[in-house]
Parts: structure tokens; sequence; C-alpha cells
């Protein structure tokens, strides 16, 4: 994976995301850090957000694709690009 891929947070899990984004918020509730530190946080936080948006979305278009299969519940691996190209 390149440094790129590791310092974006591609390779976290959705749980890690969303506990270091509580630890942001618990941080930020707090009012005791400079304005710089706060919006550091800030931006920090909203690119937490994205990539835990990001997870839930291909969650639940695992959950789509399982649901749909005419065959019966088949489970099959999301591929955001063919989903993309087809509008999902």
């Amino acid at each position: 994976m390149s440094k790129k891929a590791k310092e974006s947070g591609q390779d976290r899990s959705f749980e890690a995301s969303l506990a270091e984004l509580e630890a942001l918020v618990t941080a930020m509730e707090r009012g005791e850090l400079p304005l710089d530190e706060a919006l550091r946080l800030f931006e920090r936080g909203v690119q937490l957000t994205r990539e835990c948006q990001t997870a839930l979305q291909v969650a639940r278009q695992k959950v789509q694709i399982l649901q749909q299969t005419a065959a019966g519940p088949v489970l099959a691996d999301f591929d955001a690009d063919s989903a993309a190209a087809r509008g999902e």
C-alpha cells in the first residue's frame, strides 16, 4: 500500500475511524483548544466523517447486492467502479 493511501486512512477500519472521530469530538467539546488546533481537529473530523460515510455506503451496497440476487441470497463482492458505471 502506498504511503499516501496509509495517510489518507484507506487501510483503516470503520471502527477505528469512528473511534478517532469520537475522540476528536470529545477534545473539541471541552473548548480548551487553541483556535489553530481546533481548526486542525475539525478538518481531520471532516475527513474521518467522509471515510465513515464511504464505508457505510459500501456496506449498504453489499447488502443490496445480497438482497437483489434472483437465484436467492448470494453474497457478491461490491465493485465500486462497476456500481458507479451503472449509476448506483
